[in-house]
């Protein structure tokens, strides 16, 4: 009786069995190093491996002497190199005469006797040596501390008890509030309605008294033109229609081959390694918290404050200012427009200095400018011919024969049958599951006379 494998009935190379070991085999203290490669490739004795023939990549350095002659060193003329000739700087003449350094300060500015700056600090006593320094500070000396006696705390001395309830600790609000209810507050904004007078509403206006009403001409209305409608045909001729010609020709035929349809009629087995093998937990449900239903007080609430209760309204005169009114100082004498600056002050006849520029190098053309190129000088004008165009006419090429259809893919294709591989199956046709070894390998073996299994009417012909 033989056994096969998953991987050893696959006949498209898609199905291998899982290697990996899962929490259904078990697990063995030596780990084993076969491979599927190696247990159907066994190594063999007596061979060596075949030497490579590719050069290796290694620097092959030059054994004979190195020429220091390049093509520059060969090919490189030396030409003959002069200095540029400078430009010559022009000597300096300096200007003939006097110059004149008085500004309008010096002439302007009247001296004034000024007397020698007298500090108003103190000098410094000079201290003996001898003597210590008073280290007492001022802060000291005039600081009288008072006696102040420790404060006792107005707290009251609780001690700390945990609640015995889920979630029973209370807050500071809710302790100390007081609800005192709701009390209805006096609103001291005047009432929004309007006064209404008890005089008559004038409505003339100007635009009633001056508005001179005119007649209006009557509205010029353009009649409608009539639409005429064309009594010539229309034209639904294009170039495409008018010039274009079909070709003669059979309609291609498709090469591709007819797909043949593989169906079962077989049921599909839904069954899988996570639903067979899968434990259900037992879930609980979540427990939800309750919350406390809010219940609105009944009785109003007290909305005045310490401040509102407590506050003592004094009779206090408003704050005068001290500061003197300014009042404006008019005079009826004409405004003096006349400072210092405008009496000692007399503007010089300043004139701008000229650009100084430097004498040109290059002598400029007086005479008139020929307009003579040698472009007018020396063309000749020639009669121009027209090119000949040696582009081929741009005509349809037709022909009556038909239209060879006939590939080398059509004339030698031969249509092979499609057979499907027995171990895409959960249960292969012909075998019966055996047994599953510790590397994850499936074993089947060979249905026998006894065994009852019925083999899909489709897979008769793959077996």
């Amino acid at each position: 009786m033989t056994r096969l494998c998953i991987c050893k009935m696959c006949s498209c190379g898609r199905h291998r069995c899982t290697h990996q070991p899962t929490a259904l085999y078990k697990k063995a203290s030596q780990t084993n190093v076969m491979s599927e490669y190696s247990e159907k490739y066994p190594a063999y004795k007596g061979q060596t491996r075949p030497k490579s023939l590719k050069p290796q990549l290694q620097y092959k350095a030059h054994q004979d002497t190195m020429d220091g002659t390049t093509t520059f060193r060969m090919d490189y003329i030396p030409y003959p190199v002069t200095r540029r000739p400078g430009r010559q700087q022009a000597e300096y003449k300096p200007k003939p005469g006097q110059i004149d350094l008085g500004t309008t300060y010096k002439q302007d500015f009247y001296p004034y006797d000024v007397q020698p700056f007298v500090p108003s600090r103190p000098k410094a006593r000079a201290r003996p040596m001898n003597s210590q320094p008073v280290t007492i500070p001022t802060y000291k000396e005039d600081f009288r501390p008072w006696e102040i006696s420790r404060r006792e705390l107005t707290k009251p001395d609780t001690t700390y008890q945990p609640p015995t309830a889920k979630f029973g600790n209370s807050t500071t609000f809710q302790d100390d509030f007081v609800h005192r209810g709701l009390v209805p507050r006096e609103s001291f904004k005047p009432s929004n309605k309007a006064k209404l007078s008890d005089a008559p509403f004038e409505n003339l206006t100007s635009n009633k008294l001056s508005y001179v009403p005119h007649a209006l001409e009557a509205r010029y209305v353009k009649p409608p033109e009539e639409y005429k409608p064309s009594n010539g045909p229309f034209q639904d001729l294009t170039t495409h229609r008018q010039d274009f010609q079909g070709l003669p020709s059979q309609l291609a035929k498709s090469c591709k081959p007819e797909p043949l349809k593989v169906t079962s009629s077989k049921p599909f087995q839904s069954s899988t390694e996570f639903r067979d093998h899968f434990q259900q937990w037992p879930v609980s449900l979540r427990q939800v918290q309750k919350s406390v239903e809010y219940t609105s007080p009944t009785a109003h609430m007290d909305m005045t404050t310490t401040s509102h209760t407590d506050y003592i309204k004094h009779q206090i005169q408003p704050f005068l200012s001290a500061k003197p009114f300014s009042l404006p100082m008019k005079s009826s004498r004409p405004f003096q427009g006349n400072t210092t600056m405008k009496d000692d002050f007399q503007p010089w006849v300043a004139q701008r200095q000229g650009v100084i520029r430097k004498p040109e190098e290059i002598q400029r053309a007086s005479g008139k400018m020929e307009d003579m190129t040698t472009f007018r000088a020396h063309f000749v004008q020639h009669e121009a011919q027209p090119s000949l165009s040696f582009k081929p006419q741009n005509a349809p090429l037709r022909t009556d024969a038909p239209l060879q259809n006939e590939t080398m893919y059509r004339t030698e294709f031969t249509p092979k049958r499609i057979s499907m591989c027995p171990a895409s199956f959960e249960s292969p046709p012909g075998f019966v599951f055996d047994n599953c070894d510790d590397q994850g390998h499936r074993f089947f073996r060979k249905m026998s006379s006894t065994d009852r299994i019925e083999t899909p009417k489709e897979m008769a012909l793959t077996t």
